[in-house]
């Protein structure tokens, strides 16, 4: 099955880039150049990921995101602009899985839709369905999370991290292993994505994330999901 890619852009001459070299690759392409006409799109349309530029005329791609995580995990790639690092902070806060920065070259483009494409195709060969940790619990088949009796809505990228340290009870992980299992060897160095993202992901699976149960931070050595008894 053709993997179909969202391409939201208001420039012209990177939209025409995304579709052209996305295309090339084999991938079925949408290109919107707006907000409201990308979740008009994506509410008819099933889509396998979306590059959604932050700047955008009427609805930032902020606020796009921010709307399609609240239905939806879809893998989202945020392009933002050279530089401000607090939008690439902030594209992840409100629940992209990675940024590309402009300009970017076209090898870099299509290692990332790789990359982010990889880590959705989340597949699971334990023996047990299901997993729990206190009030946390998960269900490898449906690859589902409920915390109590809520449902938990995690991007693709926090739920392969929580099954890092699901699958790792009690043993410390570091910044570099997590990078390299979860994003992919290219992301070794990469610490301020794992920040961003292990915040995300204890403010919906933690009660108080200020005072984390689940995923639990070693001070100098890393991070690790301890065992009940502890």
């Amino acid at each position: 099955m053709t993997t179909r890619i969202l391409v939201v852009d208001d420039e012209p001459r990177y939209l025409r880039l995304l579709e052209a070299n996305l295309l090339t690759e084999g991938y079925e392409v949408i290109a919107v150049d707006n907000g409201p006409e990308a979740l008009e799109v994506f509410s008819t349309q099933p889509v396998d990921l979306i590059l959604l530029d932050i700047l955008l005329p009427g609805m930032d791609g902020f606020t796009v995101c921010q709307r399609i995580r609240q239905f939806s995990s879809v893998p989202i790639i945020m392009l933002t602009a050279k530089g401000e690092e607090q939008d690439r902070v902030r594209g992840l806060d409100v629940g992209a899985d990675d940024y590309l920065v402009k300009p970017f070259s076209v090898m870099e483009l299509l290692a990332r839709v790789r990359a982010v494409l990889r880590r959705a195709q989340v597949s699971e060969a334990g023996q047990e369905r299901f997993f729990t940790h206190g009030d946390l619990r998960i269900d490898f088949a449906r690859a589902e999370v409920w915390l109590g009796d809520q449902p938990v809505y995690l991007s693709a990228t926090e739920y392969r991290l929580l099954l890092q340290f699901s699958h790792n009870i009690g043993k410390i992980l570091t910044a570099e292993e997590l990078l390299t299992s979860v994003w992919g060897p290219e992301y070794r160095e990469d610490k301020e994505i794992l920040w961003v993202t292990i915040a995300r992901l204890r403010q919906k699976v933690e009660k108080d994330p200020h005072s984390p149960r689940h995923i639990v931070t070693r001070s100098g050595l890393g991070y690790l999901m301890p065992p009940l008894e502890e």
